[in-house]
């Protein structure tokens, strides 16, 4: 297990509000911490979590979930938005990344966070307007948004920051 992450800015004032995003995933989770301070978006993390297939699955989840209370404890968020599952196609995939959706749910649980959940509809089209939009359009947006000198990568990390866009965004946001 390796956890990349780039920090921005210092921890946060009190009288700001900070979004811990996620995008799970139980190879790479994608994690994006946000402050937003008198209407003001600025990124104080963001990176990736991963874990090693010849681990036994119980310990990447062990592990993944330890690396979300590192963070949590570090940036104390207010929120946490997590991305909720969209697949079609592979049962087993959709499975494992939902078993690695319950371990960030619980890390937020076993912190007393609120939890906020996002389709990734709902991200994309909070981000662009356009529920179809491709993960570099999607990276686009956040390197505007965020006003990043460069395109956050990798693409888990990018959506991460989404999710906590789209939760900061949100009417009931405060």
């Amino acid at each position: 297990m390796r956890m990349s992450v780039t920090t921005l800015l210092m921890p946060t004032s009190k009288k700001s509000k900070v979004i811990l995003g996620i995008d799970p995933g139980y190879a790479i989770t994608g994690f994006g911490v946000l402050r937003y301070e008198k209407g003001v978006c600025s990124v104080l993390a963001y990176g990736v979590i991963t874990s090693s297939p010849k681990e036994l699955f119980s310990k990447r989840l062990g592990l993944i979930y330890s690396e979300l209370q590192k963070i949590t404890d570090k940036y104390k968020p207010d929120i946490i938005a997590v991305e909720k599952l969209f697949f079609a196609k592979n049962v087993k995939t959709a499975l494992h990344v939902g078993e690695a959706r319950g371990v960030a749910i619980l890390a937020a649980v076993q912190n007393n966070k609120a939890i906020k959940e996002f389709t990734p509809l709902q991200v994309k089209q909070a981000l662009t307007g356009y529920g179809l939009a491709s993960k570099n359009q999607i990276q686009k947006m956040v390197q505007q948004i965020l006003k990043l000198k460069s395109l956050p990568k990798p693409d888990d990390a990018a959506d991460a920051l989404a999710v906590a866009i789209c939760c900061g965004q949100t009417k009931d946001f405060s």
